[in-house]
């Protein structure tokens, strides 16, 4: 195991380095393919070290390249993420965002720093392995249509075509030092769904002479609730939720229609497809039943994120060796969305959890709040491990 303890030796001794590179993509947050200075500055640190990269690809995705001896037996591509949310970030620490309305609510910036830190363990030990390393900084994971179909769309995933690809990301609710893992599906697929209801308009007290679009989306909304329970295998849960309505009406006036948006989200694309068949049956023919009419736009999102089980296994046993089987835990499947989904679908992948929780450091918050922040210890955690996972698989 001199390996291991070589790479844990590094990342103790890189900690600060990548802590501060953490920190300052942190202050200045960018959303999606708006990455700029963050791109600019992993550029730099990329050319620090030697390795060779492209940029501009998807806009602002960077890639770049470690090769071990005999480059050409194996090719690994390791992934991280780049942009910021559209947040207005409420913590007070020294590298508070310095962008307003716009925060690394979601650990980016740690996938980032760990990534950079990784390359670098990786780039001194590269006569110690077979093969190479492709390094993707991908933008725009937090919108659609995401930044991994457009990265995929470019060639990321060719010259040389990876064997297969890892992700690493950070879980406020796993206790900084361990990481989680799943094998098989693990996340879900997310589309936007956007219904527009049509009616007639008029004063609240004459009902008579109008077609309220508002009831009518009361019952919509209620009928597509049953819609999850149809699920064909109940061992792959659906989720359908609204969370915005509006209708612009007054208490005695009655709008022409009201607009309701919500999320659907599968396990399985069979099942996706007649989902989105019944919500626009559903909501068209109550609306239609009511007197009024209803149009529906489905927007498709990312699809769901599966764990090749045979990877995912390896690097959990791997993971053990890093951390100790009691540092390694077994994940149960997310209702959340992830575009490193697109990469899963077209090769072997396995998308892991970085525990970040620290409660004595008062770190707890969850992903996507103005209070989220990480136990920046986990960075050496991260890069580390990463860099194992590795050089493992390059053994």
């Amino acid at each position: 195991m001199e390996n291991i303890q070589k790479i844990k030796s590094l990342a103790s001794a890189y900690l600060s380095e990548f802590t501060k590179i953490r920190r300052e993509i942190h202050a200045h947050p960018e959303l999606g393919f708006e990455e700029f200075r963050t791109a600019e500055l992993i550029a730099t640190k990329l050319k620090e070290l030697g390795i060779p990269f492209q940029g501009s690809i998807a806009k602002t995705g960077i890639v770049a390249m470690i090769e071990g001896m005999n480059p050409a037996k194996k090719t690994i591509a390791l992934r991280a993420d780049m942009d910021a949310l559209p947040i207005e970030e409420k913590n007070n620490c020294e590298y508070h965002s310095q962008n307003k309305g716009i925060m690394h609510a979601c650990g980016h910036d740690a996938h980032i720093a760990c990534l950079l830190g990784a390359a670098k363990i990786l780039n001194e030990l590269k006569n110690d392995f077979e093969g190479s390393i492709k390094l993707i900084f991908q933008p725009s994971e937090e919108k659609f249509p995401g930044g991994a179909l457009a990265m995929i769309q470019q060639g990321v995933l060719e010259n040389p075509n990876p064997a297969f690809i890892i992700g690493q990301h950070v879980l406020p609710t796993l206790e900084s030092g361990k990481m989680g893992i799943r094998g098989g599906k693990y996340m879900a697929s997310t589309d936007e769904i956007y219904l527009k209801v049509k009616g007639k308009g008029g004063h609240a007290a004459t009902p008579e002479l109008n077609i309220n679009p508002i009831i009518i989306a009361a019952h919509i909304l209620i009928a597509l609730q049953q819609i999850p329970h149809h699920n064909p295998s109940p061992e792959q849960p659906t989720v359908l939720s609204f969370g915005r309505i509006e209708g612009n009406g007054r208490t005695n006036i009655i709008p022409d229609e009201v607009k309701i948006d919500g999320t659907l989200r599968c396990f399985d694309e069979e099942w996706r497809v007649e989902a989105h068949r019944r919500i626009t049956e559903i909501s068209q023919s109550i609306a239609e039943g009511m007197g009024g009419n209803c149009e529906v736009f489905i927007d498709k999102g990312y699809p769901f994120l599966i764990n090749d089980e045979k990877l995912t296994s390896n690097i959990k046993n791997q993971a053990i060796e890093y951390l100790g089987s009691e540092n390694v835990v077994d994940l149960e499947m997310r209702l959340t969305a992830e575009d490193f989904a697109y990469y899963s679908q077209k090769i072997p992948a396995c998308f892991y959890r970085l525990g970040t929780r620290n409660e004595t450091k008062g770190i707890v918050s969850n992903l996507h709040t103005n209070t989220f922040d990480i136990d920046e210890n986990a960075i050496e955690t991260g890069m580390g491990l990463m860099a194992w996972l590795t050089f493992r698989q390059l053994q």
